[in-house]
């Protein structure tokens, strides 16, 4: 959708029933100037602009993202409406309410799942939410848990990722280390095997150690690990 095109009847009846906050934002400011910046959803208190972008598409709403020049004519990205109908399906994410959320983390030991982290835990869908939806809720284990910086590389990765840019398949998700850290065939759709790792409270003292001994051969902790484990230096 051309930025100067008006904005049709229905579509802006559609966003004056949005209530997600950071959604209803984005929403209006593309009703109002054609076009909203990363800039302009930063200065607004939302610091991570491509997930309120996202809030706003899980509703149904088509937005893509074009350039857009700031006043020193710098180029940043911007989003915009796209030619294309409102999804009458979606409604947005079902929130879990804290009881159940706490109950969930509590079961799943109260740690990450990817790196064993116990602080700023939250709970997210297991499969990314723009590929399956809400029709994962009836799955036997829908959520994982995850520390705040590994939400946010999990979330980085799933919208980079081919599967999320243009295929949106199920079966492909759920045999990713981010989804299934445990039993996975592929990170992202490429070829690896990882592992995350934290060294807590009395821990922190050995993984100094190792450092400590990378440093000194010239390698990354990783690249000592692997080393250590390869051929026992």
């Amino acid at each position: 959708m051309d930025e100067r095109k008006p904005v049709p009847k229905e579509l802006l009846a559609r966003i004056k029933l949005v209530k997600n906050k950071r959604a209803k934002f984005v929403l209006d400011r593309i009703a109002k100037y054609g076009r909203v910046s990363t800039i302009d959803i930063k200065k607004a208190g939302y610091d991570h602009p491509p997930r309120a972008v996202m809030d706003a598409k899980d509703l149904g709403f088509a937005i893509k993202r074009v350039h857009a020049k700031r006043n020193d004519g710098q180029t940043i990205a911007a989003y915009q409406f796209e030619d294309a109908e409102l999804d009458p399906i979606k409604t947005g994410r079902v929130l879990v309410p804290k009881k159940d959320r706490d109950a969930l983390i509590a079961g799943k030991g109260s740690k990450c799942n990817m790196c064993g982290g116990e602080t700023n835990l939250q709970i997210g869908h297991r499969i990314p939410f723009v590929v399956a939806g809400e029709s994962q809720k009836d799955e036997a284990d829908p959520y994982q848990i995850l520390d705040g910086s590994c939400n946010r590389r999990k979330s980085w990765v799933c919208e980079h990722c081919e599967n999320w840019l243009t295929f949106r398949k199920f079966e492909t998700c759920l045999t990713c280390y981010w989804a299934n850290p445990e039993n996975y065939t592929h990170v992202a759709m490429c070829p690896e095997r990882r592992i995350d790792v934290v060294w807590i409270g009395d821990e922190v003292d050995a993984f100094d150690m190792l450092k400590a001994t990378a440093v000194k051969k010239g390698r990354s902790v990783p690249d000592q690990i692997k080393a250590m484990l390869t051929t026992r230096q």
